[in-house]
């Protein structure tokens, strides 16, 4: 009886830190699913907070960028503490392997310097709130829409479904298309000898015309502001105007009111009837 005690004993002995390693990865898959739970809640709260204000589809983008890093760094920070206790329960001290990273570490440090400035330029992109997912912007010579945001780079796609990885690094200027409004500016060539008088009246009625769409008129914020005429050539005169509009809209809007103005210069002049 004592012998079959004493071999339970060590096979318990032998299995402990079997067991260790077992609770101290369900306990970090536990803390894990906890800490993204509380995310998800706290991001719910501020979401109902700001549904109702002008600028809300702005912040839940913006939350949505944060809760995406801070679950990543969530997921980096308990997994880097659970390899840290395995190690130690298997009987690898970890003393020596930190003393370790800090000399190599050092080493590294003069060739990862760039991966330390993107993670340092990621974070202020985030906290100053330059660049949220979902945005059009334009970054390091390249523009598009904004489809990830990380501490590491910018992921974005281009009209022609190119997608860009710019390290955040790189990012010296951010222009940002997707902020509180924006102008669709509209230069349209008409020949040197309209009637600029007139030219200006179907500015406006085309404006008022899209304001009054249900289509396109929610995405159209004011009157049309008519800068007058920009450039005089031998047989065309170029005139520009503006109008203000809802973020990311200014190019369908410029598009349509282009249209819109074509036909309304074919009405003024109806081409000629064959003889």
């Amino acid at each position: 009886m004592s012998l079959v005690l004493a071999d339970i004993g060590r096979w318990a002995e032998l299995l402990r830190p079997f067991w260790h390693i077992l609770l101290v990865w369900v306990l970090a898959w536990l803390v894990l699913r906890s800490l993204r739970r509380a995310l998800a809640a706290f991001k719910l709260h501020i979401e109902h907070k700001v549904e109702r204000e002008p600028d809300g589809a702005l912040d839940f983008r913006r939350i949505e960028t944060l809760t995406n890093v801070f679950r990543y760094a969530a997921g980096i920070v308990v997994f880097g503490v659970a390899a840290m206790l395995t190690l130690g329960e298997i009987g690898i001290s970890i003393t020596p392997i930190l003393a370790t990273a800090g000399v190599a570490g050092i080493a590294i440090g003069f060739g990862a310097q760039s991966l330390v400035k993107d993670f340092f330029t990621g974070l202020f992109l985030l906290l100053e709130n330059q660049v949220s997912e979902g945005d059009v912007i334009e970054v390091a010579g390249k523009s598009g829409h904004v489809e990830r945001v990380t501490l590491r780079h910018i992921r974005m796609r281009d009209y022609d479904g190119s997608v860009h990885f710019i390290p955040n690094g790189m990012i010296t200027t951010v222009t940002n298309r997707s902020r509180e409004y924006a102008y669709a500016v509209v230069d349209l060539s008409v020949g040197r000898r309209e009637d600029l008088d007139r030219v200006f009246a179907l500015m406006r009625e085309v404006g008022a015309a899209m304001r009054a769409d249900a289509a396109v008129g929610t995405a159209v914020l004011g009157e049309v502001d008519i800068a007058g005429v920009e450039k005089v050539e031998d047989a065309a005169m170029t005139v520009r105007c503006r109008l203000k509009v809802k973020p990311s809209r200014q190019w369908s809007v410029r598009r349509e009111f282009l249209r819109r103005m074509k036909l309304a210069l074919d009405r003024e002049h109806p081409p000629a009837s064959p003889t």
